[in-house]
């Protein structure tokens, strides 16, 4: 793994794989909707910069709700990734319930044509994210 550390917050870290050619987003603690929304926007700003088009999202480290951030998710950031380029987005779930059920809002609330994948392990999330 060859990671350059983009963005870095208490909630969020934002790392280019530049052997991969995708950006990975390491989410941590309990974040707010804001939080969540600010994050989004970092990620928005430097899929464009970076030019890639795969997305690896781990939520393995973070916990709680964060339902309006995934609605606006869904239905605004979402089709603004897939305008800047994302067509591949692997999610990783956390192992606590309310953040996967927000997570599971967002890619319910979404009509843009990135094709999203939820996994368990970060293992499985990369080796399809690799195929594709």
């Amino acid at each position: 793994m060859a990671l350059r550390t983009l963005y870095d917050s208490p909630t969020l870290t934002i790392s280019l794989d530049y052997v991969e050619n995708w950006l990975q987003l390491d989410w941590h603690g309990s974040p707010t909707d804001a939080e969540v929304m600010e994050g989004a926007l970092q990620l928005l700003e430097l899929l464009r910069r970076e030019r890639c088009t795969k997305v690896l999202n781990d939520n393995s480290h973070i916990h709680g709700l964060w339902a309006e951030a995934a609605r606006w998710g869904g239905e605004v950031f979402f089709p603004q990734l897939y305008d800047a380029g994302c067509r591949y987005f692997a999610w990783i779930h956390s192992p606590e319930r309310y953040s996967q059920l927000s997570a599971e809002l967002a890619v319910q609330h979404t009509s843009a044509g990135i094709v999203f994948l939820t996994f368990s392990s970060p293992a499985s999330a990369t080796e399809w994210l690799r195929r594709m």
